[in-house]
Formats: C-alpha cells, sequence, structure tokens
C-alpha cells in the first residue's frame, strides 16, 4: 500500500516570504495536491533571540495572497493555525534523552569562550573548525555533580564513524564522509532544540512523506539522515530544490529588487501569475507550454521533472507572464483587480475604461498613467503636441479645426473619417494629427485608444480640453 504524500513548509520567523521560499510553497502544495495529500505549514520557532512576530504575519499573508492554504494543524475559529515547535518542547527533550540513553548523544558543558578559542586554534592551524569531543568522555558522577551544581549543558550528537549516503530524488546519491559532520548541537542550554533535532523530530511525528526544500539545506542533509538512523526511523524522499540566481547569476536577493513576495503584489503582479513564473524556476512540464493555471500546474507537476541547475528569476519573463494573465481576465475581473490601484475613478468609469487598456498593460500599477487623463485635465502640454515636420502656428490651426468638428459631432469611432479628412486638408500625415489631438485631450503622447478615449470624456469636455490647448499654444507663439 503507498504511503500517503504528507508535505510540509517550515519556515523560521525571521524574514518576509521571499520568491525562493514562495517556489518551495508552491512545490510542495503542488505535489500534495497532485497526490490526494496533505500540506503542512510548520513555524521553526526555536531560535527565540531571532523572533520577529512582523515577519510571520507577512508569511502568513504572503501564502494566502498566492492561494496556497495548509491542511492541517491547530484549529482556532475554524481556520488551522500552523503547528509552532515552541508549543512542542517536551518532544524534544524526551527525543534528546532517548538519544543519550542510546550512547548517541552526550551532554557538554564547554562555554562560548572556550568554543571560540577552540575555532580561533583551529583557523589559525588550517583545521576545519568543529568541536573536540572535549566533553564526551564525561562521567555520569560528573555530569549529575555538574548540574546539580547549576550548569546547564546543550545535548550535542555523537557523529558516528563511516559515510553517510542522502538519497535525493532530483540529484541521486551523494555520498558525505562522517569525519566531515561536527557533533551538532540538538538541544540548547535554554532548553529548545536546535533546527536538526526538532526538524526530524517532526518530520517523523508528522508522517512526511517528502521533504521538499531548498538546495542549501543539502548540507545538513547527512546529520538528518544520520540521526533517522539513530532513532531507527525510515527517512522521507528527500528533493534539493536548485537556487535561484538573479540575473548576474549571484544567488537572488534584495538587490535584486523586491525580497517580498507582497512587494511583488503591491508591484501589480497577479497571484495567479507570480505561482505561473514560481513554478518554472527549476521545473518544466517538458511541454513547451508556458501558461498556466494553479490547477493546471497541479495536473503537469511531477517531481521527476524539477531540473538540478540553478533557476534565474527573471523579471521581464514575470511581466510577460503578468501580461498574459491579465489579458486572460474577464473585462470586470479586470476592472476588480484594477480598483486598488486607480483610486480616483468611480466604478462605473474604470468599468468602461478597463477595456481600453487590459491589452496594454503589463502591471497593474501601470493602470494609473494610463487613466488618470480621465479625471485630471491636462495642464502644460508636452512639445510633441507640435509635430517634427510642422510648426506652431499650422498646429493651432489645426486643433481650431478639431475644435470645430467636435462641435458638431460626439466623439466616437465614426469620427475617424472626418479626422483623415482634416488631416489631408492640412497636409498632414494622419498620425500627426491623431498625435497632437491625443496630447490636446490627454497630455501625454502614450494612451489608450484615442476615439474611445474621447468617447469616455464626453464631447463638452473634449471642447474644453481644445480649448486649453489652443490658448497654450497661442500663449508659446506670442
Amino acid at each position: 500500500m503507498p504511503v500517503p504524500v504528507r508535505v510540509r513548509f517550515a519556515p523560521s520567523p525571521t524574514g518576509a516570504l521571499h520568491p525562493g521560499s514562495a517556489r518551495t510553497v508552491l512545490f510542495n502544495y503542488l505535489f500534495a495536491r497532485k497526490h490526494a495529500g496533505s500540506f503542512i505549514l510548520r513555524i521553526e520557532d526555536t531560535d527565540q533571540s531571532r523572533y520577529d512576530p512582523s515577519s510571520l504575519e507577512s508569511i502568513f499573508s504572503g501564502i494566502r495572497w498566492l492561494g496556497l492554504g495548509w491542511d492541517e494543524g491547530p484549529e482556532k475559529g475554524g481556520d488551522f493555525g500552523p503547528y509552532f515547535q515552541s508549543q512542542r518542547l517536551d518532544l524534544y527533550h524526551a527525543m534528546g534523552q532517548q538519544l543519550i540513553d542510546g550512547g548517541h548523544a552526550y551532554p557538554c558543558f564547554c562555554t562560548p569562550q572556550r568554543l571560540e578559542q577552540l575555532r580561533d586554534e583551529q583557523r589559525r592551524a588550517g583545521k576545519p573548525t568543529r568541536y573536540d569531543r572535549h566533553c564526551l568522555s564525561l562521567g555520569a558522577g560528573e555530569i549529575k555533580a555538574r548540574v546539580e551544581a547549576g550548569e546547564i549543558p546543550v545535548i550535542r550528537m555523537k557523529v558516528p564513524q563511516g559515510q553517510t549516503v542522502v538519497h535525493d530524488l532530483v540529484r541521486g546519491d551523494t555520498t558525505f564522509d562522517n569525519s566531515s559532520q561536527d557533533d551538532q548541537v540538538l538541544l540548547k542550554s535554554d532548553g529548545f532544540p536546535t533546527y536538526h533535532l526538532a526538524s526530524v523530530v517532526d518530520d517523523h511525528e508528522m508522517r512526511i512523506s517528502h521533504v521538499i526544500r531548498g538546495d542549501e539545506w543539502l548540507a545538513s542533509a547527512p546529520k538528518h539522515v544520520i540521526l533517522y538512523g539513530m532513532f531507527g526511523w525510515e527517512p522521507p524522499v528527500f528533493v534539493h530544490l536548485p537556487v535561484v540566481l538573479g540575473p548576474d547569476k549571484t544567488k537572488l536577493s534584495k538587490r535584486h529588487g523586491a525580497a517580498s513576495v507582497l512587494e511583488f503584489r503591491d508591484m501589480g503582479y497577479l497571484p495567479e501569475a507570480m505561482l505561473n513564473f514560481l513554478a518554472f524556476l527549476g521545473w518544466s512540464p517538458g511541454t513547451g507550454e508556458e501558461f498556466f493555471k494553479l490547477e493546471q500546474l497541479v495536473e503537469a507537476f511531477e517531481l521527476e521533472k524539477i531540473q538540478d541547475s540553478p533557476a534565474v528569476f527573471d523579471q521581464a519573463k514575470l511581466d510577460s507572464v503578468n501580461g498574459l494573465h491579465l489579458r486572460a481576465l474577464s473585462p470586470a475581473e479586470f476592472a476588480a483587480r484594477l480598483t486598488p490601484f486607480v483610486s480616483d475613478l468611480s466604478p462605473d468609469l474604470l468599468a468602461a475604461a478597463a477595456p481600453l487598456v487590459q491589452e496594454r498593460m503589463q502591471r497593474l500599477t501601470e493602470a494609473p498613467g494610463l487613466l488618470n487623463f480621465l479625471v485630471h485635465r491636462p495642464q502644460v502640454l508636452p512639445d510633441e503636441i507640435v509635430p517634427k515636420k510642422q510648426d506652431l502656428a499650422g498646429t493651432i490651426t489645426v486643433l481650431q479645426d478639431l475644435r470645430t468638428l467636435f462641435e458638431t459631432k460626439e466623439p466616437d469611432e465614426s469620427m475617424e473619417p472626418a479626422l483623415r479628412a482634416l488631416a489631408e486638408k492640412h497636409g498632414w500625415k494622419t498620425g500627426e494629427l491623431f498625435m497632437a489631438l491625443r496630447i490636446a485631450l490627454t497630455g501625454s503622447p502614450v494612451t489608450p485608444p484615442l476615439l474611445p478615449s474621447a468617447k469616455l470624456l464626453g464631447r463638452n469636455e473634449c471642447l474644453l480640453r481644445l480649448d486649453h490647448a489652443i490658448g497654450q499654444l497661442i500663449r508659446r507663439r506670442q
């Protein structure tokens, strides 16, 4: 009988949900959904000195914005909260004592000062910095006496001799010499476990079938495999995801742009586009398709198609993917997504204007620059209102004739033949006339389609803006 798929995302509450972590969340979620399994959120808050409550909320908000909800945990008001390692200390203490009783771990009373001196000596001698097992030979009587005297030891794992093989679904087998592994601290003197003990114990207790995590944890994997062996437990399937690099091929960081997934939300990206983009950072369906909605990603996702080479975070590609998803929205849904970014347009005007810009945008943040002309009259007009091959006097005459035309016709697309005839009358190219009119009405050479925009403004408003433009040009001539 196959083992049920159970996966987890286990962040530390020390920073925001960044794109690499969001990719890890997504791959875990997709694998769980593909196999009707469970996706668990576990907060690894055992380093209390670095705990940041605002970071925790940012992680929750980022996961929820992406629409990747988790499946179980302590229930709170009908919703599942995540598991917190700080609420499971008794379990880790019991497991630490089990390792001591089995001869796999030992108390260590070395002070931070001694450890730092040891590391300095090892560095000067050109040796790897690791613990020298100074406390391994302590007898039970001495340990008891020191504890009764008020000394609080840490608990270290006793790394066995030999080699450890880490089986990874993506990378294959990697063999580590155990002599390169330190006697890692498992329980700190403050009573909290380190990541290594807590993650192994929790993954076993929560029946995690696959550990899908970032490449940076591969170096810790031999310690975890050793611990599984010490407990007599079967390890999960390990999947270490390729590192995400910036365009300069260095590890992705804040200097490459946004550091938090929520920053991408504020920059005008859709969550479904972000998911589509993140999925292709180290994975490919192998079909040549690039546009995927979440349910399609679930259907196509296979762990075996994860690549072992680094992935590059290309924001230009993200812009392109976001544009595809914007254009796939219905007009009503597109207008709804624009609403937080265009606060000064009425709902009715926004609904009417949205179709004019939907095909032209890659980010929602572009909307104010494209649509603000509907509520803000142009003030100082750019020089482009006078075409390069035309003069100021001729432009004034053309605008005056345009005003006469607008007095007799409601602006809409049926006006185009009359505009073309007017351009021919003055010996202008049609594009020159359209550009002069566009700037007079909107104040910008880059806008949504001209005549539909004029229709939204209405004839009276167009006349007022033409008057303003003519007046400005007359004052320039003076």
